[in-house]
């Protein structure tokens, strides 16, 4: 009996998966294409252009990063090449880290260890 349940469940979370990424692709493929026709084919950042077969390399970045918001004026998007895409989000990722490293000083949950703590005095005994 258990091998049926987990079955049903494997198949459960299988078809939801597949809705998801169903309802994922309806929503991008209806942006991307709202995007393309707003906006000139061209990368935003490296102004690299694009047209017929490297149309696919080209993407359209939420500038809020919020995927759900998407104007019908097109004003939370820009098409970034993939290369300064990705180059987008690894600075977000980056300035995140940081923004979280700063809350975690000014909470006092940062580490206080100081490996040099002990140094001057073993350089004092050899003197």
């Amino acid at each position: 009996m258990p091998s049926e349940k987990s079955g049903s469940n494997k198949d459960s979370l299988s078809r939801i998966m597949a809705q998801v990424r169903q309802d994922r692709g309806d929503r991008e493929n209806t942006y991307r294409e709202r995007a393309l026709k707003l906006f000139p084919w061209v990368c935003a950042k490296c102004g690299r252009e694009f047209s017929g077969r490297n149309l696919k390399q080209l993407t359209v970045h939420h500038k809020d990063h919020n995927h759900d918001n998407n104007p019908p004026d097109g004003s939370n998007w820009e098409l970034l090449c993939i290369y300064c895409h990705d180059n987008e989000h690894a600075r977000m990722d980056v300035a995140d880290s940081y923004t979280a490293s700063q809350a975690e000083r000014d909470q006092g949950s940062f580490s206080t260890h100081n490996p040099f703590a002990g140094l001057a005095d073993l350089l004092e005994d050899k003197k």
